[in-house]
């Protein structure tokens, strides 16, 4: 009987000891902004980009644009638009939309975010100094993404940084 109460707690403690270790922290860098991001935006999955017709996936680190009649998941923005400047651009937040396919509201974000489209003023994250000479370089990427909508609100078109 002895020999058994010391089984029993020798598995007990070896059990325990499993879990303990299995409980090891990871913290990975997931969902950070862009250094061109608005600023005051913490939780945010995606922005739209109304000048270059685009969505920045933050967690995923891309851009998705309509393509070949398709929309594409890339590192880089479309070749046209391999210039285009990030840090002056606007950039609608998309606050309360956290889905995989931001783009399915894309017909209302084209028609109230248009072309040359300036909301509320935006400071980039970045911007500890004046970023309008900078011009993004499409092969540089400089951020995170991910995605699952449950309904309410589609997003907010300000970039004040305040919610």
């Amino acid at each position: 009987m002895k020999t058994l109460k010391l089984i029993v707690a020798g598995i007990i403690l070896f059990a325990s000891a499993n879990t303990i270790q299995a409980q090891v922290s990871v913290n990975v860098n997931i969902g950070t902004p862009p250094a061109w991001g608005p600023a005051g935006y913490s939780a945010v999955d995606y922005y739209y980009l109304p000048d270059v017709e685009a969505y920045y996936d933050v967690r995923a680190t891309q851009f998705i644009y309509f393509d070949g009649g398709k929309w594409i998941r890339s590192r880089n923005l479309a070749n046209q638009y391999r210039n285009y400047n990030l840090y002056n651009g606007y950039k609608v937040v998309l606050e309360d939309y956290h889905g995989s396919r931001p783009y399915s509201n894309f017909k209302t974000h084209k028609a109230k975010y248009y072309k040359g489209y300036k909301g509320k003023p935006q400071k980039s994250i970045g911007s500890k100094r004046n970023n309008s000479n900078k011009v993004y370089k499409s092969n540089r990427n400089n951020g995170n993404g991910n995605n699952g909508n449950k309904g309410g609100k589609e997003y907010k078109g300000h970039g004040n940084g305040k919610h």
